[in-house]
């Protein structure tokens, strides 16, 4: 049906621009990530393109669940695979919100730097539970995802800031960040914006 193959071709344009905007990310950041590692980002970014594989229906309505119920729900998973595959989603969501909505955290009580640790760790726990048995081929993947969780994060602020302008308040955003997860590319970008950011001494940049 015409309309049918017009949804797939969007759907596979939609993944194509995922690969090429990643793989440049990631060699700008300097990221070295292993060819299923990245494959399995592209996949997610694609995934959570449509907004109803990111949100949940609740009874208030479409929201994205707190990462710390989606860890509860983990822990009293009646089964191994269901534990997993509620690891596996609080990884992938951590990931991509902390990766896509970084400047929307300036005015939460929740930041960046608490999903990058639930994130990391889900993925970390996620790694051993499938070390062994048919999913251990994926063990790989979410051992690496654990590991280079804050650069991942970093990449994904470039594919989803492209050529965004900062503002004064944006700079200091950069600053906090830099200073709560001790991000490169924050780091990078105040560089490049004039600034000399320190962890130490009394003025918070140096020109």
């Amino acid at each position: 049906m015409p309309g049918t193959e017009k949804r797939v071709l969007a759907v596979a344009n939609l993944r194509e621009f995922f690969r090429d905007s990643v793989h440049g990310a990631l060699e700008k950041q300097h990221v070295g990530l292993g060819e299923q590692a990245e494959q399995y980002v592209v996949n997610l970014l694609t995934l959570f393109a449509r907004s109803e594989a990111l949100y949940e229906q609740t009874p208030e309505g479409t929201r994205l669940k707190p990462l710390a119920l989606m860890l509860c729900e983990a822990l009293e998973a009646p089964s191994a695979p269901l534990r997993n595959r509620a690891l596996q989603r609080l990884g992938d969501v951590s990931l991509f919100v902390a990766g896509f909505f970084a400047h929307g955290f300036a005015a939460k009580l929740i930041d960046i730097d608490y999903h990058i640790a639930m994130g990391g760790r889900a993925y970390g726990t996620l790694a051993h539970a499938t070390a062994h048995g048919s999913s251990r081929v994926l063990a790989g993947v979410f051992a690496e995802l654990a590991a280079k969780f804050q650069p991942l994060v970093d990449a994904l602020n470039e594919v989803s800031e492209g050529a965004y302008s900062h503002s004064d308040k944006d700079v200091l955003r950069l600053y906090e960040l830099w200073l709560k997860t001790g991000s490169g590319r924050c780091y990078a970008l105040l560089k490049r914006l004039g600034l000399d950011p320190t962890r130490q001494g009394t003025s918070a940049f140096a020109h």
